[in-house]
């Protein structure tokens, strides 16, 4: 288009980095003329920012820090407020426990236990899951030769796996303490899962060893051998022969670990029963009370009676 604004004696240069360089002089004064201002502050650029310095303090500020109210953790205000409203504070569970007759304090000790022995049943299978599926995998898809057996070998994979993994719970404590926070519990869960398929694997490796003539390796046990919480002497006739039947059928490795579970066992029912023994006692006092003060109320009379028989 030099024909309309006008030739251009200046040859190209292509190595330039103006984009308009190649254009017709006026087709460039045209568009220099037609673009907007350009737009130029007069104020300097701004200086890079210091980074604020950390600040120290003083030892009255210190003081004034320590002089803070204190308020639980569980404050969603960390500075102090509304430490006056905390002071008089108590957790839902322990304003329940107030209304509380004492036999539901009972009831709620003997079912606390109650119900950690029935969950051990039930993690115990949420272990064994695999074992439980491979029984029933051969139920529906086994050959003829294994629904014949009524799928024994599975079935006692799995049986063992629900017994052995009752076993490292006990022994791990998880009967005691039904307070714990649920993340502890399940810590439980998951070292008896680890400590029974490391069982499995030691004995693996004997069986490997010995059918390949290699000297039997030895590994460390599982647990330590307990020092007996109660002697077996001391429990009642029928549970002294539950206790040896339990301990007689073990062999092996097995054997310390059933002499781990069933300490941890009779420690949580004398934690239990010590419990039950505290309630006994705060009953006691007040009776006392009551009876001192002429307020004697007919249960206490019926258990005063009761007990002279």
């Amino acid at each position: 288009m030099g024909w309309f604004w006008g030739e251009s004696d200046k040859t190209p240069n292509k190595g330039t980095n103006d984009a308009l360089y190649n254009l017709d002089p006026s087709l460039r004064d045209f568009l220099a003329k037609e673009a907007p201002a350009k737009y130029e502050s007069s104020d300097p650029p701004d200086e890079p920012r210091s980074l604020p310095r950390a600040r120290t303090l003083s030892p009255d500020a210190s003081s004034l820090e320590d002089d803070k109210p204190k308020v639980p953790s569980r404050s969603l205000y960390q500075d102090g407020r509304y430490a006056d409203l905390w002071k008089s504070y108590r957790p839902q569970a322990e304003v329940e426990a107030l209304g509380k007759s004492d036999q539901e304090k009972v009831n709620d000790v003997l079912d606390d236990f109650k119900s950690r022995r029935a969950e051990i049943g039930r993690i115990s299978m949420e272990n064994c899951a695999l074992e439980q599926m491979a029984v029933s995998d051969c139920f529906m898809k086994g050959g003829w030769s294994a629904k014949t057996t009524m799928c024994k070998m599975e079935n006692r994979e799995f049986n063992r796996c629900y017994m052995m993994q009752a076993k490292f719970l006990k022994a791990l404590g998880y009967l005691t303490n039904a307070d714990r926070a649920p993340e502890v519990d399940e810590q439980i869960q998951m070292h008896a899962d680890t400590l029974y398929h490391r069982m499995l694997d030691q004995e693996k490796a004997v069986e490997e060893a010995k059918a390949e003539g290699r000297p039997v390796p030895t590994f460390p046990p599982l647990f330590e051998k307990p020092k007996m919480m109660i002697e077996i002497s001391q429990l009642r006739p029928n549970l002294q022969a539950e206790v040896k039947k339990q301990l007689d059928k073990a062999e092996g490795p097995d054997k310390g670990l059933a002499e781990v579970a069933v300490n941890a066992e009779l420690s949580a029912a004398a934690e239990t029963a010590r419990k039950l023994e505290d309630i006994n006692r705060e009953q006691e006092v007040e009776r006392r009370k009551r009876k001192e003060q002429g307020r004697e109320t007919v249960a206490d009379k019926v258990y005063y009676s009761w007990r002279a028989k």
